[in-house]
């Protein structure tokens, strides 16, 4: 009986005694590669840690959007660089409270909905990724929440010169704290998450 020939979706592979045969290549083989180039264990890749301390560095640079070299200039220099800053931190504290004002039901909602999704997903179903997204994210609530409540004593008076400097390094001192207290523990569940996973491998 003749051999049908072999569909596009078959190719030819080496056999264990010499000869070749034929394997099917599906949705399952394509995903696998997928996954083998784009590594999906979060805290046993490099990528992960550096894309952490890229987060926090540049969480801790900008001030209420305004950059900490900027503020330090104003500080210093007063005049034309104390109103760039001034004028900087109005517009984004009207911006931020304004959105607040207008749609926080939604946002808190949202938020809410979808970060106990992520809980769920980390530790009930175990999933890694879902466990790195969720020590990056988590923390980012802390400080949101500390970004509206100084953006409200901002507007509530410390809005220009002495007064508006203390708010904004109370602010990123705060920030930095935070950001000192999550990447510890990302590190501490990171490393027992690695050694876990080589025991019982």
């Amino acid at each position: 009986m003749e051999r049908a020939a072999p569909q596009e979706s078959d190719v030819t592979g080496p056999c264990e005694d010499g000869g070749h045969r034929e394997r099917k290549v599906g949705f399952v083989d394509v995903f696998d590669t997928v996954l083998d180039v784009i590594d999906m264990r979060s805290f046993s890749n490099l990528w992960y840690w550096i894309a952490l301390a890229v987060l926090w560095s540049s969480t801790s640079h900008w001030v209420i959007g305004v950059p900490y070299d900027m503020i330090i200039r104003g500080r210093r220099q007063g005049g034309q660089a104390q109103q760039d800053v001034e004028d900087i931190v109005r517009i984004n504290v009207t911006r931020l409270l304004s959105l607040m004002r207008s749609g926080a039901v939604w946002i808190v909602a949202l938020g809410c909905f979808w970060m106990t999704i992520l809980a769920v997903l980390a530790f009930y179903y175990d999933v890694e990724f879902a466990q790195a997204v969720f020590f990056l994210m988590a923390p980012m609530t802390v400080v949101i929440w500390l970004t509206l409540r100084a953006c409200h004593q901002i507007e509530a008076g410390e809005s220009a010169g002495a007064a508006l400097h203390r708010r904004l390094t109370i602010h990123r001192r705060l920030v930095q704290v935070v950001g000192m207290i999550a990447i510890f523990v990302t590190a501490l569940y990171g490393m027992w998450h690695n050694l876990s996973a080589s025991i019982l491998g």
